[in-house]
């Protein structure tokens, strides 16, 4: 049986493509297009953001020197194409696995991986870096920055944009609208446009234009220029983004290499000033089932090319923290009005698509920008509202000075759901949840909880609804609780204060969040062992249950605090408590177990946390090594 890939399979890197004609490149996008969903199927991961991005892929590699120039794609998911062309082929199908390769683009994974992105909207300024850096060494190579139409909604994208035309003359940014949120349908006319704007004759028109107008007084040299911008921009739309400093060129189809290639290879030759490349794309394209998907099969999980089936994942009828969650939180906006749910472009992901539905007046998706998100949240909260922002961990870092500044200083009643904490498994480093508790706890007047399971979350959802006088968050992890019930109409809890789930006298475990589990499994090892074990659960990382903290030391011989973060986090916050109180005067042994001071690579979250020392073996291991080998002697002969 013949290969289904005859023509990638001669392709080694992006070089093997330069003398291909525009047939062949067609031929390429195609079985580049087949191969991106045969690895997908295998390994899941992001899908119809990749297929729209096929032929733009074929033609940037093969119009532009690769890796010489630099190209960057925001975010990263849409790039799979692009490792495959890159010379990772052979590895793709370890994609996200543990060991294998990154779902994001990685700088130590390849030099054609110039810059690392998995959060949006960064390309541009990375490309701008990169661009002052080579016209400072004098080289001649072109930086290309390709974006998404979803990742424009950040302020960073204009940011730099609004610098690029006073940091660089050259300089190309592709937007890939997949959308059609901004461009109408596109045919011959826009890319007959496209081309003609593009291309010698007419920058050579332009430039003599510009030569003539110069001699001209002021404001008919102005009135000239406008002229020829708006002219340009009332049959292209680009007159926004020409008022940014950029030569804008398109609509064009996206899919149509007749047309990319072309134009591609005339923005090659500006230099006078930056370029943006307007393209539209179509997410999921030449896969029918991810076309005809509501969310163009943006991210899957294993599944049968022909039918497109997803692999269905063991039930266990246990709902996941997001549900929970979102139910809660219906719940509490039943009975009050002025509840609003808040998300930065996440509304499946944080559970607050459940709250649209009920709530869609409630409800508001500010797109990427959780900057905007948080400050929109102080001015609700400023205002009588009770908003509750939504957030994964990992984007609520992008709003950090927001936090700050516009909650924790004027202490406002912002109600931080912290979706991911912790480790998310085959998202990898840029989507770990490690850094919130940390971050958050720095902050005067903060109220921190985490979730040890779905009952404790709903009672945190119902405290964080309560608290009026100040901000504060709560943290729950991707994936299913364990299973125990949840109350009707849960109680707000009371601030600051702990449980002891088991009573013990040799050691005690201090669990913040979903780590509790895990602790009982240690405390039943420990037992074993002859070694009797108090665990509790913190619930609360600020304040703290000094009480309950003091007592753990003052009764028991060893103190373990486990937590799904970073050092510098909950333990950290108990040392200093501890140390503040004399506690740890007496002799007290403490062990503070966090995640590791490493950036942990994409895998299965249960190897992580083994690999991290947060499984019960790890506990123990931590509780014996705070105890020292004589004394666990002498509980084994006992």
């Amino acid at each position: 049986m013949g290969s289904k890939t005859p023509l990638l399979d001669k392709v080694a890197s992006p070089a093997d493509t330069r003398h291909f004609s525009l047939p062949e490149l067609r031929r390429l996008a195609d079985e580049l297009r087949t191969e991106t969903v045969d690895a997908v199927s295998v390994t899941g991961g992001h899908l119809g953001a990749g297929l729209g991005v096929v032929e733009l892929t074929v033609a940037l590699h093969h119009v532009f020197e690769t890796p010489r120039d630099i190209l960057i794609w925001d975010v990263g998911h849409q790039a799979y194409p692009h490792k495959i062309l890159t010379g990772r082929r052979d590895r793709i199908r370890t994609l996200r696995q543990g060991g294998g390769l990154s779902g994001f683009t990685k700088r130590a994974e390849s030099p054609y991986d110039p810059f690392g992105t998995a959060h949006a909207s960064t390309s541009i300024s990375a490309a701008l870096g990169f661009c002052v850096a080579r016209d400072m060494r004098g080289e001649d190579n072109a930086v290309i920055a390709v974006i998404g139409d979803g990742s424009m909604s950040a302020g960073m994208a204009y940011e730099a944009m609004n610098n690029a035309a006073e940091a660089t003359k050259r300089l190309i940014v592709i937007l890939n609208d997949n959308d059609m949120s901004i461009a109408p349908p596109v045919g011959g006319m826009s890319a007959y446009l496209a081309g003609l704007v593009s291309g010698h004759t007419y920058q050579r028109i332009r430039n003599i234009g510009k030569e003539v107008a110069s001699h001209l007084p002021r404001p008919f040299k102005d009135m000239a220029r406008k002229a020829e911008e708006y002219a340009r921009g009332m049959a292209t739309g680009g007159t926004f983004f020409e008022e940014l400093g950029f030569y804008y060129v398109g609509p064009i189809d996206g899919h149509n290499l007749e047309h990319l290639v072309p134009v591609l290879k005339n923005v090659q030759q500006i230099q006078d000033r930056p370029v943006l490349i307007h393209v539209v794309t179509q997410k999921g394209k030449g896969y029918a089932h991810a076309e005809s998907a509501a969310d163009k099969l943006h991210a899957v999980v294993k599944f049968d090319v022909v039918t497109g089936q997803q692999a269905k994942p063991p039930t266990t009828n246990l709902p996941s923290y997001t549900k929970v969650f979102a139910q809660e939180l219906i719940k509490r906006a039943e009975r009050d009005e002025t509840i609003i749910g808040i998300t930065a472009a996440m509304p499946s992901g944080t559970g607050l698509d459940m709250f649209a539905k009920r709530f869609p007046s409630r409800t508001f998706d500010v797109g990427i920008a959780e900057q905007h998100a948080v400050t929109f949240a102080a001015g609700l909260a400023a205002d009588g509202m009770k908003p509750f922002a939504a957030l994964y961990s990992t984007f609520l870092q992008r709003g950090y000075d927001q936090v700050v500044h516009d909650v924790a200083i004027q202490r406002l009643p912002v109600r931080f759901a912290i979706d991911r904490a912790g480790l998310v498994g085959a998202d990898g480093p840029t989507h770990a949840g490690s850094f919130d508790v940390g971050y958050l706890g720095q902050l005067p007047g903060f109220v921190i909880m985490g979730a040890a399971d779905e009952a404790e979350l709903a009672h945190m959802v119902a405290t964080a609804a309560a608290i009026d006088d100040r901000p504060s968050a709560f943290r729950f992890p991707r994936g299913e609780g364990v299973g125990v019930t949840i109350p009707e109409l849960a109680e707000p809890l009371e601030i600051g204060r702990g449980r002891i789930v088991r009573e013990g006298t040799t050691v005690a475990i201090l669990s913040f969040g979903t780590r509790l589990a895990e602790s009982l499994k240690a405390a039943d090892m420990l037992a074993a062992r002859g070694l009797s074990t108090t665990v509790a659960d913190a619930r609360f990382a600020k304040p703290l249950d000094i009480d309950l903290i003091l007592r753990l030391a003052r009764e028991h011989e060893a103190l373990i605090t486990v937590e799904e973060g970073s050092i510098g986090g909950f333990g950290a916050f108990v040392l200093h408590a501890l140390a503040e109180h004399g506690a740890l005067d007496r002799g007290l042994k403490v062990r503070t177990l966090t995640l590791p001071d490493t950036f942990q690579d994409q895998d299965k979250p249960e190897i992580m946390y083994a690999l991290a020392g947060l499984d019960a073996e790890g506990i123990v291991r931590g509780a014996l090594s705070a105890l020292g080998a004589e004394r666990v002697a002498q509980s084994r002969r006992a």
